[in-house]
């Protein structure tokens, strides 16, 4: 069932020995269940969901878990209060990239520039440090969305989450100390999940998506500083929009490869010379590649680059500025503050129309240029919306790490009722009249209005469960 040019380029790749395993293995087994484990939200309360079906743990991410099958992951509540993600086992290798570069500085900006719906995004929210800013972005409106969704689920303050297309990012010259991009591509490593991507593929649409790779490249290069990091990936197996793409960018645009540290039972591998594999701990040349034969998780490419080209200097805007004026600090900011855990900490900044929002004091000027630049649909922690004379709080506030304990009352919920408030539908709780945080097993799944015969529904319409 697989194109005959496919199968033409992996023999080439693989040798015809190796390829037939490869095959066997792609079209004839399922792909592993894993996931990663949030600690921030997990030390006050646990998944049973999980905890039954744990199998063994991901050897190059320590939060990791393989499962021992695909349980009904929509009807549990911890997965929709950020308790863990759903991702696939060799993305989460991303975080041995983190340790690499942990080793030179401590990042304090990450742009994730293809980062929908999340996987990626939110395991590099929990490798970076308190203190470090991560810009998520997606280009296409919809994807964006989700990604804010899984974002704010995953509960972290120091996150913006932006829907821009590369080119739009050009006049942020030097503004992040690290870039990954995972970027788009042909999908090979996507076959044993994905129907379409089999359908999809043709050597025509490789050569497609490299090109289309190196534009989005070129377009993000000045704002990575010098002596920052590209940590470039793709779920795809060809040398184009991989070795080759890398060695592009090495000499175009100025770059060195850094290997990571390696483990030899990773069976992490490199491609050698045509028709060799070898693992990727003797011959560590810095470009990984995971078969599914061979490792416990789809394809995927993974290369650390480290920026040697100069960066040009940024331009700063001149603003014109009446004289006396001072900043502008929104109707209600003293309000709403009170509801975070350090309110000194955090700058309150107005998001939209009536929305006020809350980002980390020293991320607070690179916010704002932020969403004077790119479109912006989260910034920081959402705090509160303005409904006449009043704050209505908002519902990425109920699951931030940062929110005040004692700022609302809590109602732990039984599952049959959170699954009903997840599914949006009228609960009623015992607990004091006004706007309440419902919880399951001590976490957060979001706001109620209590009135006290009844509780209003405040889970967001766009998020509810579909599922009986």
């Amino acid at each position: 069932m697989l194109p005959e040019a496919f199968l033409q380029q992996m023999s080439a790749l693989l040798g015809a020995e190796e390829v037939q395993r490869f095959c066997k293995v792609l079209t004839e087994t399922e792909p592993p269940t894993s996931v990663r484990l949030n600690r921030r939200k997990l030390m006050t309360g646990n998944s049973d969901l999980l905890s039954d079906i744990q199998d063994t743990a991901v050897a190059w991410c320590e939060t990791g878990v393989y499962l021992k099958e695909r349980p009904m992951f929509t009807l549990d509540p911890v997965l929709h209060a950020g308790g863990y993600y759903v991702q696939e086992a060799a993305s989460m290798f991303i975080e041995q990239a983190y340790r690499k570069i942990a080793t030179d500085f401590v990042p304090t900006t990450l742009l994730d520039l293809c980062a929908a719906p999340g996987g990626k995004s939110t395991l590099w929210r929990s490798l970076l440090p308190d203190g470090a800013l991560l810009v998520a972005n997606e280009p296409m409106r919809q994807r964006a969305e989700v990604l804010a969704e899984n974002l704010t689920k995953w509960g972290h303050p120091d996150v913006v989450v932006t829907n821009a297309f590369p080119a739009e990012f050009s006049t942020l010259c030097g503004m992040f100390d690290v870039i990954a991009t995972d970027v788009p591509c042909s999908g090979e490593g996507m076959f044993r999940k994905d129907e379409g991507a089999v359908t999809e593929w043709s050597p025509a649409n490789v050569v497609s998506c490299a090109d289309r790779q190196w534009s989005i490249l070129c377009d993000i290069w000045s704002c990575l500083r010098t002596g920052g990091y590209l940590v470039y990936s793709t779920c795809t197996y060809n040398r184009l929009e991989n070795e080759e793409m890398v060695a592009r960018i090495c000499k175009e645009l100025g770059a060195e490869i850094i290997p990571l540290d390696i483990q030899s039972n990773w069976n992490v591998h490199t491609l050698d010379t045509p028709e060799k594999l070898s693992e990727a701990s003797v011959l560590n040349n810095g470009m990984y590649h995971f078969f599914p034969h061979l490792t416990r998780g789809e394809g995927l490419f993974l290369c650390l680059m480290r920026k040697t080209a100069e960066t040009p200097e940024p331009r700063a805007k001149k603003e014109k500025k009446a004289k006396g004026a001072k900043p502008q600090v929104p109707a209600g900011a003293s309000t709403v503050a009170k509801w975070l855990s350090d309110a000194g900490a955090y700058k309150i900044l107005s998001t939209g129309e009536a929305e006020l929002s809350a980002i980390s004091q020293p991320h607070a000027d690179v916010a704002q240029r932020l969403m004077t630049t790119v479109k912006c649909l989260k910034v920081g922690v959402a705090l509160a919306e303005e409904k006449g004379k009043k704050f209505a709080p908002a519902h990425d506030l109920a699951l931030a790490l940062n929110r005040h304990t004692d700022a609302f009352p809590t109602c732990e919920l039984d599952l049959d009722t959170a699954l009903s408030y997840l599914r949006r539908e009228s609960i009623t709780i015992d607990a004091p009249k006004g706007y309440v945080i419902v919880t399951y097993k001590n976490l957060p799944l979001g706001f109620v209005n209590n009135l006290g015969n009844r509780a209003n529904n405040m889970y967001p319409q766009q998020w509810r469960i579909r599922m009986k």
